[in-house]
């Protein structure tokens, strides 16, 4: 008997539940983070984390690891890091008493890979990610290496510090689904903190879900309805991001010199199924569409230079399209 939608739902549902309680049993507070990077990974998408320094950035992609039993694998990026260093490369070994090249592989070849400090390598570096985030393949020496299902990239970066970083082009930007802000705990969630972390015994993190279970979660995630008009809706606001858009608000004309593209509407609906779910519905609405907006295309939307002289974020005219977009 083929199983219905309503208990695919509640498994979805269930399986969420579980990962985000287990998170929760080390990470203090911070869940709107810990629901829209699991909401990333369900839709197949990469993260990138941008908070100071010892905010928990990297702790949460470990926690999330250990709480999916998948492999883990964590890079640190650093100017001198080659591309090597990341996928792998040919090495001679001895085979039979002949010399022989074979392809040792990097780090990338994981499920969940944490690039730390991602914006510390060079350009030349940081473009040896871009064909694992989009095609998830390594190619080497002409040949292609498949990655395990599913992987992730989750990459953390400092925002307050520029020497020696090097900023992500807008090409691998793009390739993340969600861009988050990791913000100050409040003064509890600061109290809670130190009660976990600081005494004799730490919280044991389990492994309540596998990839095979993100991977089904995504293939339910992939079938919940979208009504036509709500989808035109999510086109225009997309499509309002750009200067020359019929919809571009104020705003927009004057901060921003290119708007986001169709992976920003991909990434918006994708979350937006996810959101539903969880709110125990079976179909897209309008505030789902909301509430995935900013994390989906603040990163994709390119400020003009007035935009940037004048300090303004993205996350304010992507606000003011939500309320004048109708």
């Amino acid at each position: 008997m083929t199983s219905s939608p309503e208990s695919h739902a509640q498994h979805f549902r269930a399986t969420f539940d579980k990962l985000r309680a287990e998170i929760a049993k080390y990470i203090v507070g911070q869940k709107d983070i810990i629901d829209n990077v699991l909401t990333s990974i369900v839709c197949g998408g990469h993260v990138l984390l941008e908070g100071v320094p010892g905010l928990g950035k990297t702790t949460l992609v470990h926690t999330l690891a250990n709480a999916l039993h998948l492999k883990y694998q964590r890079i640190q990026f650093t100017p001198d890091l080659l591309p090597a260093d990341i996928v792998g490369t040919q090495v001679l070994t001895d085979k039979g008493g002949s010399r022989v090249l074979e392809f040792q592989q990097g780090p990338v070849f994981c499920n969940v890979l944490l690039a730390d400090e991602i914006n510390r390598a060079t350009p030349k570096t940081q473009s040896a990610l871009l064909e694992t985030m989009q095609e998830k393949t390594v190619t080497v020496a002409g040949r292609t290496h498949p990655l395990d299902m599913p992987f992730f990239v989750l990459a953390t970066q400092n925002p307050i510090e520029h020497d020696g970083t090097y900023p992500l082009p807008e090409a691998q930007l793009d390739r993340f689904f969600f861009k988050l802000f990791v913000e100050v705990p409040g003064h509890d969630e600061w109290m809670g903190i130190l009660d976990r972390t600081t005494g004799s015994k730490r919280p044991q993190i389990d492994a309540v879900a596998t990839g095979d279970d993100i991977l089904q979660m995504g293939a339910v995630a992939r079938e919940v309805p979208i009504d036509k008009d709500i989808q035109a809706w999510l086109v225009r606001l997309v499509r309002a991001t750009h200067p020359d858009s019929g919809d571009a608000t104020d705003l927009v004309k004057k901060y921003l010199r290119h708007g986001a593209s169709p992976r920003g509407a991909q990434a918006t609906l994708a979350a937006a199924r996810v959101k539903a779910l969880l709110d125990g519905r079976f179909h897209v609405a309008k505030d789902d569409i909301r509430a995935s907006l900013l994390p989906a295309l603040r990163h994709r939307v390119i400020l003009s230079f007035e935009g940037e002289a004048d300090g303004v974020k993205a996350d304010g005219i992507l606000a003011e399209l939500l309320n004048k977009v109708g």
